[in-house]
């Protein structure tokens, strides 16, 4: 068996169903809305985990990218929801950095991240990272986020990230429970 050259990422058919691409995000609940959404409807529909984001611009509200957990359906433990938002915002901005065009940038996510994806928000360049459920939530539910700690915070505040966190927390977790009680597979449990 040859080894693998190539790797495509993608975001499942039913995407532009549910976004509004041209849409103009007013405040942090309509954001978060939309991350928690993907996430429910990626449970729905199952095409994937309980997890989604999407980026945007800070400024404006204008969406640049979604992501939704896409672990199981493309045998790929790096295609969380957030790695997919930054990966496709980069492709769209055809840079490593989503701020290097002079926009800030901030990822909205419907759970807050595993290490892999605070290392892939601090990296990403983004200015701001606003998260819904908790970690310990989708650990109530048996996935291991891995060493993500209050000083894994403090290092992105003092890299200039803001993090907001608990926003519309509720509904997020609902979607964790949902998951869990519908017999969704942990992967890394």
């Amino acid at each position: 068996m040859a080894a693998a050259q190539q790797l495509t990422i993608s975001l499942p058919d039913w995407i532009n169903e549910v976004v509004d691409w041209q849409k103009t995000y007013a405040d942090d609940d309509e954001k978060m809305a939309l991350a928690v959404e993907l996430s429910k409807q990626n449970v729905l529909r199952g095409t994937g985990g309980p997890f989604g984001s999407a980026i945007f611009a800070c400024d404006s509200g204008k969406l640049l990218s979604v992501g939704v957990n896409r672990v199981m359906p493309m045998h790929n433990s790096a295609a969380h929801g957030e790695m997919v938002a930054i990966m496709l915002a980069g492709q769209q901005l055809q840079s490593f950095s989503l701020n290097a065009d002079g926009v800030k940038r901030e990822l909205f996510t419907s759970c807050e991240p595993c290490a892999m994806c605070l290392g892939g928000t601090l990296w990403s360049g983004v200015k701001r990272l606003v998260c819904a459920a908790t970690a310990d939530d989708a650990r109530a539910i048996g996935f291991d986020e891995g060493p993500v700690d209050s000083s894994s915070y403090q290092y992105l505040a003092d890299a200039g990230i803001e993090v907001v966190r608990l926003v519309q927390r509720d509904e997020a977790n609902a979607v964790l429970q949902h998951y869990a009680t519908g017999g969704g597979e942990i992967y890394n449990g």
